[in-house]
């Protein structure tokens, strides 16, 4: 599990094809390794990926013909750059929200306009997943933990403060690229407790107003 508060902006290093899929070396820039292992899990944009080299430098990870295509990991060039995030412990602050780095789909740029020092963020998703989104909920970016701030069909709005802007890839990104996103799972799961008529009766203007009906 992660916790979508970014810990620093790696890079490409390159891209190995080996039978279909693709071994993909990161420089981590200053993320200290010091506490990963062989075997662990770390985020890049996102995507929860497993350490199997590590060194100096940073890591690489083996990714599969399914994340490749489903993923924007499969839009990746060397040099290019990714947010990465560690595993979460036990002990950590858990500063955003849950997020298990199992991309739910792919999202779009639609629009980035200046609002004070911050940026006004406009994305758009497939209506699988727009059901999930909604007004003051929870959603995860390329691996960075948001506040939905509006809904509007497939599409909702967020703010970036500098801060996140700066220290993310998100300054990299332009209108028209492609994004990771994984909807925040207590919205599956609030899904399939009514679909699944166990669940206690919940009172219409609630679920309306929380973007459930």
């Amino acid at each position: 599990m992660f916790t979508g508060i970014i810990q620093t902006v790696g890079r490409v290093a390159r891209l190995e094809p080996r039978g279909g899929d693709v071994r993909l070396h990161v420089d981590t820039a200053d993320l200290d390794l010091a506490d990963v292992q062989l075997g662990d899990s770390i985020a890049v944009s996102g995507v929860c990926l497993t350490a199997i080299t590590l060194d100096a430098r940073g890591f690489s990870a083996d990714v599969s013909n399914e994340t490749l295509s489903l993923t924007s990991l499969g839009q990746l060039k060397p040099g290019d750059p990714v947010n990465l995030e560690k595993a979460l412990r036990l002990a950590d602050r858990l500063g955003g929200h849950l997020v298990s780095g199992h991309v739910d789909g792919l999202g779009r740029v639609v629009s980035i306009t200046p609002d004070g020092r911050s940026q006004r963020w406009t994305f758009e998703v497939p209506a699988a997943l727009s059901r999930y989104i909604a007004a003051k909920g929870s959603v995860c970016i390329d691996g960075t933990s948001l506040t939905v701030n509006e809904v509007a069909g497939h599409r909702f709005g967020v703010n970036l403060i500098p801060h996140t802007v700066e220290h993310t890839a998100f300054h990299a990104r332009r209108t028209g690229d492609a994004v990771n996103i994984e909807v925040d799972v207590i919205a599956r799961y609030v899904e399939r407790l009514l679909s699944s008529g166990e669940a206690p009766k919940l009172d219409e203007a609630f679920l309306k107003q929380h973007g459930f009906a």
